[in-house]
């Protein structure tokens, strides 16, 4: 449903042209200072229109704390934030309402709910959501505290440097995809559990609640079909579980062994695009060409990393909960 997580629980509300969209953290330990100006930078960082080929969609996105913040201290109970929606143009989407989108989750949204979704920017299926997922993250990585969690663009459109993968973008008059890496330093070993709650388990569910992600692998991922077992083995180097490789990305038996987590996430083109495609026009019960107009990203990837890092703090931050092998000097 919309509910993630065991103590650290999120629960996601709203549609991208509704008058909010917004997040409610369940277990959030009372006691952590937490301001609006906590979240400038991530929520920047997301934002539409700040770098070249994002949307020029642009909202404050400054988080409305409705429950769990009293004299800028967290109170224990569950936290409640809203990000409003105010820069809507939902007539881009009234013409083209019989027409699903390809690559959307149009024509799938209107079979599950009989028609009666919010179809406006792709309603609750929207990659606006994320900034709820953002303003989650913020809290989780003041749990973390001395936990770091960097993730970074490794690849647009199959190019290192961004600028000339969005050029493809550019000159084929189309959206295109990149590779997000994710690293996370500082986490204490022994983390997560075996099989259904390992800890990649746990960060891949909440990975693809992220909209635009098909594929995701830890370590040397799929690069170990290709390496021979005593090559892909990490040789432990002392009593802390140093090792002198990470092909394993940090995570062994699905538990944390103490050394780098590094994942990276495969992020698809942008459905939208500009370049005429094949659909279907459930009105007429015929094939249709269509040509997406509108504010849309070129490359959805430009805005994962921020996101990526988010979803990723959430899911240590529950489990450290869980382990309880956190210091509790928020307010120190």
């Amino acid at each position: 449903m919309n509910t993630f997580g065991r103590l650290f629980r999120l629960s996601i509300f709203g549609e991208s042209h509704g008058p909010a969209v917004g997040i409610t953290i369940d277990g959030v330990p009372a006691g952590i200072s937490l301001r609006s100006d906590d979240f400038i930078t991530d929520i920047e960082r997301r934002k539409g229109g700040v770098q070249k080929g994002t949307t020029p969609r642009q909202e404050s996105d400054m988080p409305i704390f409705q429950s769990g913040v009293f004299n800028d201290i967290t109170t224990g109970a569950p936290l409640t934030m809203l990000f409003e929606n105010k820069n809507t143009r939902s007539g881009d989407y009234e013409k083209q309402r019989a027409i699903p989108r390809p690559g959307h989750a149009d024509f799938v949204a209107h079979q599950k709910f009989g028609g009666f979704e919010d179809y406006r920017g792709g309603g609750h299926f929207s990659g606006r959501l994320t900034v709820c997922l953002v303003g989650a993250g913020v809290v989780a990585k003041k749990i973390l505290q001395e936990i770091s969690v960097q993730a970074s663009i490794l690849s647009i459109a199959g190019e290192a440097d961004p600028d000339k993968g969005l050029q493809k973008a550019i000159d084929a008059k189309d959206s295109v995809g990149g590779i997000v890496e994710c690293r996370v330093t500082g986490l204490p070993a022994g983390l997560g559990e075996p099989f259904f709650d390992s800890v990649e388990s746990l960060i891949s569910h909440a990975v693809f609640a992220i909209p635009a992600i098909k594929g995701i692998e830890f370590g040397a991922g799929f690069a170990a079909a290709n390496m021979f077992g005593s090559e892909h083995n990490d040789a432990i180097l002392d009593g802390t579980g140093a090792t002198k490789t990470n092909h394993a990305g940090g995570i062994v038996g699905g538990i944390t062994n103490g050394n780098e987590l590094v994942f990276r996430v495969v992020v698809k083109p942008t459905s939208s695009t500009p370049k005429e495609q094949t659909t279907y026009n459930w009105e007429t019960d015929t094939q249709d060409i269509l040509s997406v107009k509108g504010r849309h990203d070129l490359c959805i990837a430009l805005r994962v990393p921020v996101v990526l890092e988010s979803v990723t703090a959430c899911v240590l931050a529950d489990l450290l909960l869980m382990e309880q092998k956190i210091k509790r000097v928020w307010n120190g």
